[in-house]
């Protein structure tokens, strides 16, 4: 079914010139002025790679088509000028262009199914968001009601955990929570729940048994919560003085007893609070454990908060790429995790860990929704910057099943114009750990 044409789609655009098919060659950019689900190409807008390439957009018959000379790598051929063409087929012409309509109908196939593999990727995220949302209201709610209400905010921390835990071994893909939205008002909840999808992720790299997980995850919920007797002005200063220090490192051991007057919470629960930023050199807090005497669940607690407080600090112009966080837990801050765990959540992450923003080999701009195979660790699946398409038909490419066509290197957020993250990353809707797990 035909689309509505995007907002300029069919008029000349900035920097370009219109041109005729037989103006085309390899090395040529064009633009077709129709909508995407209505020619055969991946993209509307593109280089042309080889002469099928020519032959099939001359088949189109097109009256005109659009060039930007800035993207060409050759110029267009000049324009020649009208000459009578005898309308009477030859066999030969008749029999490439029952060749070409055939080529033609295959990729507009090819192209469907391609657009039906997107759909149900996007129904994926959209409900993975659904999750996010009533999950950071939830749990927003019941951090809230802890200190009043121990035994009800308790239940309902187990309730949420079991959930996601149950959606995470239902749906390795959409399960995931779509943490990076951010669109949630209390970043403490939104910070818990990145902490907890992050350590339910490196919980299946451990291959933990499915019936520890929801403890691992509640415990990720949960352990930050010493922080909301704190000000906030402490909680947001990177220059605390000695005094401020010692408040700061005080909301684990006062996390860690409001969570015990709960009374329903298991060991692996409290170890999380209390523990999570211990060291394994020895220079944590609160107790100065190192190694193995850490607990299993605060050690696997303590990489993915570190993880987000890279990629979500308090102030934005401070964040890294997932990239790049990975890249400083492994070469400046390895000492103070468990190594082997960290091992495994760098290796289920990947190279490109989803959300990335990334330039393709094409030159286009792509955000990385889900990770690469592990056979295949350089070809993530990717969103491509497509203006030319709605973003409700986004292209989603499996680089590993396309050809010629893979990454360039990774970019930062900050790179990036407003147009191209709206498009991309909608108040950061796609997150760095959506179906990284699968990669095992």
């Amino acid at each position: 079914m035909a689309t509505d044409p995007a907002p300029g789609e069919s008029h000349i655009q900035e920097g370009e010139i219109a041109i005729l098919a037989s103006q085309l060659r390899p090395g040529v950019h064009v633009r077709l002025p129709v909508p995407w689900m209505e020619h055969q190409f991946l993209f509307s807008s593109f280089v042309i790679a080889d002469e099928e390439q020519v032959r099939l957009i001359a088949a189109m018959r097109l009256p005109e088509l659009y060039c930007d000379l800035r993207r060409c790598r050759v110029a267009p051929l000049p324009r020649q000028p009208d000459v009578a063409v005898d309308p009477t087929p030859t066999a030969d012409t008749a029999t490439e262009q029952a060749r070409l309509a055939a080529l033609t109908a295959a990729l507009l196939a090819e192209k469907q199914e391609r657009s039906r593999v997107m759909q149900r990727f996007r129904e994926g995220l959209d409900q993975a968001q659904k999750l996010y949302i009533g999950a950071a209201t939830a749990v927003s709610g019941a951090l809230r009601d802890l200190p009043a209400r121990p035994q009800a905010a308790a239940t309902e921390v187990l309730r949420i955990s079991a959930d996601a835990t149950a959606a995470l071994l239902r749906d390795t893909d959409s399960a995931i929570v779509l943490i990076a939205e951010r669109a949630h008002d209390d970043r403490l909840a939104a910070h818990s729940l990145a902490v907890m999808t992050l350590s339910l992720l490196i919980g299946r790299q451990a291959q933990l048994p499915p019936a520890a997980l929801p403890a691992i995850a509640s415990g990720a919920l949960l352990h930050d919560i010493g922080k909301m007797q704190i000000n906030p002005s402490i909680l947001r200063s990177s220059e605390r003085n000695r005094h401020e220090e010692a408040l700061y490192q005080s909301h684990c051991a006062s996390g860690h007893d409001a969570a015990r007057r709960a009374g329903t919470l298991p060991p692996p629960v409290l170890d999380a609070i209390r523990h999570h930023h211990e060291r394994c050199d020895g220079r944590g807090f609160p107790d100065r454990l190192s190694g193995s005497a850490i607990p299993l669940s605060a050690r696997i607690v303590a990489i993915a908060n570190r993880f987000d407080n890279l990629v979500n600090p308090l102030e934005p112009r401070r964040a890294l790429s997932p990239s790049e966080a990975l890249s400083v837990l492994w070469t400046r801050e390895r000492p103070a995790f468990d190594e082997q765990l960290l091992q495994l959540f760098i290796r289920a992450m990947g190279v490109y860990p989803p959300g990335s923003i990334v330039r393709l080999t094409d030159g286009r701009i792509a955000a990385v929704i889900a990770a690469a195979a592990a056979d295949k660790p350089l070809l993530p699946t990717v969103m491509v910057y497509a203006p030319e398409v709605p973003r409700q038909q986004s292209i989603i490419l499996d680089l590993a099943q396309t050809d010629h066509l893979g990454i360039e290197r990774a970019l930062r957020l900050q790179e990036r114009s407003p147009e191209e993250l709206d498009y991309l990353l909608p108040r950061r809707r796609i997150n760095w750990s959506h179906g990284a797990e699968r990669r095992c």
